[in-house]
């Protein structure tokens, strides 16, 4: 008989969560159960959603934002951990990250409680950039948050990526060894394939309608994510709205850029910077980005790349 060590075999599993659909591809030995690790990281997936959306009535960021101001309201950890994060960037970014647009998200018919289709808010509300800084107070230690002023709060832009964080958090508690897990365009990578090689994620092409790979990206320890205007959007009469607002004007986002793709050490890391590092456009973008030493690329509406990698 044998004693040889057998070849850890590549497995892949995918389930539901957040409106789309999670992965996670992994080398193991046939030892592993992997029905287990499938079962725990759905039930790790379903509490981040339940935390985090804003499309369940009963979460706990709804049951944050139905709050009365002035009164304290338990949270659950991840979601403070979340939130903590979310108003770091927000300060890092001159406020163009901002986690307090939720009410100028339906404003122009975009998520969970939208506006009509075509309708064009007549009188946007304008959050101003310390605005949701001040008005969310954090209490870590007691784990709870109160807001100061009314404020409907959207973790769309952060919640997916710490989604991610997450799944990595179980492909660690199972000993997994190499493995790259993703919500849509957010993934992460825990060490290198098997032959030595890193992971390689398409870098895609920003054309609305088609999905193809301008370029490859390779991960080994690192989180990716991308925000951009090509995926989500709607078309009002000659006009086409981009979901992603700009809250320091109360638009939807316009400006030079197609996509931002960043890399980071984790996913939440990414996933909001793509996004903070998109509303601030093409030339405040690409310098805040070298200015914290961030590995970003950016695609203009023009089809040219400039990167900090």
């Amino acid at each position: 008989m044998s004693t040889e060590p057998r070849a850890a075999q590549r497995r892949s599993l995918s389930g539901p969560t957040m409106g789309t659909r999670y992965s996670a591809v992994f080398f193991a030995s046939c030892e592993v159960d992997e029905r287990r690790i499938a079962a725990a990281l759905q039930a790790t997936l379903d509490r981040v959603d339940r935390q985090m959306s804003t499309w369940k009535p009963e979460s706990d960021l709804n049951r944050l934002n139905d709050a009365a101001t002035k009164v304290w309201v338990p949270i659950p950890a991840e979601l403070m951990v979340v939130l903590q994060a979310a108003l770091r960037i927000g300060r890092q970014s001159l406020g163009a990250f901002d986690i307090g647009v939720g009410d100028l998200v339906s404003a122009w018919g975009f998520g969970a409680y939208a506006a009509p289709p075509g309708h064009v808010p007549a009188d946007p509300v304008v959050p101003q950039p310390a605005i949701t800084a001040e008005a969310l107070e954090l209490d870590p230690h007691l784990r709870r948050a109160r807001k100061h002023a009314p404020l409907a709060l959207d973790l769309s832009g952060i919640a997916k990526g710490f989604g991610v964080d997450e799944m990595a958090r179980v492909m660690r508690q199972f000993s997994i060894p190499a493995w790259l897990v993703g919500i849509d365009g957010e993934m992460r990578a825990g060490g290198a394939k098997p032959d030595g090689t890193p992971w390689i994620v398409a870098h895609e092409r920003p054309l609305r309608g088609v999905r193809e790979p301008m370029g490859v990206i390779e991960l080994e320890d690192r989180a990716v994510a991308t925000s951009g205007n090509y995926r989500h959007y709607r078309d009002i009469g000659a006009r086409t709205i981009s979901h992603t607002m700009d809250p320091r004007s109360g638009m939807p986002l316009k400006n030079g850029l197609a996509s931002v793709t960043v890399l980071a050490e984790t996913c939440l890391e990414a996933d909001a910077w793509a996004t903070a590092l998109l509303v601030m456009g093409e030339i405040a973008g690409p310098r805040l980005a070298r200015m914290m030493d961030m590995d970003a690329i950016f695609v203009l509406a023009n089809g040219t790349v400039e990167t900090t990698l």
